[in-house]
């Protein structure tokens, strides 16, 4: 009787890799009303950034990453590593305030960035949410079947979740790990999971704890990152 060789019986051991689920990350916008978001509507403005993103425009991404400095740059961070897109599709589009969602390579100019601080993200608002909510349908006719929509911002408010909540429902997912943390937490927490290619657990919003007792701090990022 034939024995079967080493080789293919560790072979036959190794478990079955399954292909990633597709996902597109959706990313809650910055506050245009902020101290630094201030600072680019302001002409007068002695900052480079704002100098250059004034007379020419900046990238979406660039210009939240410069308000929210570590929350959103976390955002952009952990999209770019975790994300599985469907073919033709950008890995991760941006929430804003009247112009529905947005690659964060999109273009923004001051005449843009001043008509969106104009919105408030009320989803009781027009404004805001028209644009948003014939986005994410678009999105979802897009999406092949059993394909995963991921938040990356607070739940604790139904200003984003309500909305997408009635287009995608239980598709509709978040880091579990975000709950009881702050923006900053978050931000560090998915800079740290880029970082380390450790991947938080998503839950679907629908039957989500939106609320929690407050994780223990995260440990200071290394000076690398940080500096990214």
């Amino acid at each position: 009787m034939a024995h079967p060789s080493l080789a293919s019986v560790d072979r036959a051991l190794e478990p079955v890799s399954e292909p990633r689920p597709l996902r597109v990350f959706l990313l809650s916008p910055a506050n245009t009303s902020a101290i630094r978001g201030q600072l680019l509507l302001n002409r007068s403005s002695s900052l480079e950034f704002a100098h250059r993103f004034q007379r020419q425009g900046a990238p979406l991404g660039e210009i939240f990453s410069f308000i929210s400095s570590l929350y959103f740059r976390g955002k952009l961070a952990y999209a770019e590593v975790f994300a599985n897109a469907p073919t033709g599709l950008p890995p991760a589009l941006v929430m804003t305030t009247s112009r529905g969602l947005l690659p964060p390579e999109t273009t923004i100019t001051l005449d843009n960035l001043l008509e969106m601080s104009g919105v408030p993200i009320d989803p009781g608002d027009s404004r805001y949410r028209d644009p948003l909510i014939q986005d994410a349908h678009a999105l979802a006719r897009l999406l092949p079947e059993r394909s995963k929509i991921v938040v990356l911002g607070s739940i604790a408010s139904g200003k984003y979740i309500d909305p997408l909540l009635e287009v995608f429902g239980a598709d509709l997912l978040f880091p579990r790990q975000f709950v009881g943390r702050g923006d900053m937490s978050r931000g560090g927490l998915m800079l740290r999971c880029a970082q380390s290619r450790l991947e938080l657990e998503y839950v679907p919003v629908i039957s989500a704890i939106r609320h929690g007792a407050r994780p223990a701090k995260l440990s200071p990022l290394n000076r690398h990152a940080r500096d990214r």
